[in-house]
């Protein structure tokens, strides 16, 4: 008895030691394993995909890069893995590889997975009501709402996101930034710097300092 239940218990140990050994093959674990590179092909350096941006604008992005592969869908694939980095690259090798039979299946994953960026990304009330935090110096906050703006979707034109920029300031700065709407952006942070040197300086009335003194009066 003590003699068939040790081959049985041999007999399991070897199956479960099969298994580990089969889901570390080379042909387990690669994507499209049977796709071979054309010798002498050097892949692109592409924009990296952290889980933070939109899937979609990174799929775009990535196909572009593939200038004479694009249409060979295995070797878009295969490649796929030196987009993702940090979150984004721990989900994509948790994934079975063999569940994607074309390039849809696994790009429509990759949108399923990270579509929550675009659906929580900010929307134009949220930055026309992005305020200068007091700790910051304009040019700080001008690169944080910039960035906020960036996540709008759909995209701002350029116009558009001027327009909203100066909307969002406090009234010492929207007093005399409000002409230069139609200007570049980089203008408009040029004329903010300058407000703010002068609200330093004294030379520009800090409204937020009046009324705090009004009110103590």
């Amino acid at each position: 008895m003590a003699e068939e239940l040790k081959k049985l218990t041999d007999s399991v140990q070897s199956i479960e030691g099969g298994k580990c050994i089969e889901v570390l093959k080379y042909e387990d674990l690669c994507i499209q394993p049977d796709v071979e590179l054309t010798e002498g092909y050097k892949p692109p350096m592409f924009e990296m995909f952290d889980r933070t941006g939109d899937p979609k604008v990174h799929l775009r992005t990535y196909c572009n890069k593939l200038v004479g592969v694009g249409k060979d869908e295995w070797i878009c694939m295969k490649l796929f893995m030196r987009s993702p980095t940090g979150d984004a690259l721990s989900w994509y090798i948790s994934q079975n590889p063999k569940k994607w039979v074309n390039w849809v299946t696994m790009a429509s994953d990759f949108m399923d997975r990270f579509r929550f960026n675009t659906e929580n990304a900010p929307d134009i009330f949220y930055i026309q009501n992005l305020k200068k935090k007091p700790t910051e110096t304009f040019h700080e906050y001008t690169t944080r709402w910039r960035s906020e703006a960036a996540m709008v979707r759909p995209t701002l034109e350029e116009e558009q996101m001027n327009k909203f920029f100066v909307r969002a300031q406090d009234p010492q700065y929207y007093e005399r930034m409000m002409v230069s709407e139609n200007h570049k952006f980089f203008g408009i942070i040029k004329l903010g710097e300058i407000i703010e040197e002068g609200i330093k300086s004294g030379m520009v009335t800090n409204f937020e300092v009046l009324q705090a003194t009004n009110k103590a009066l």
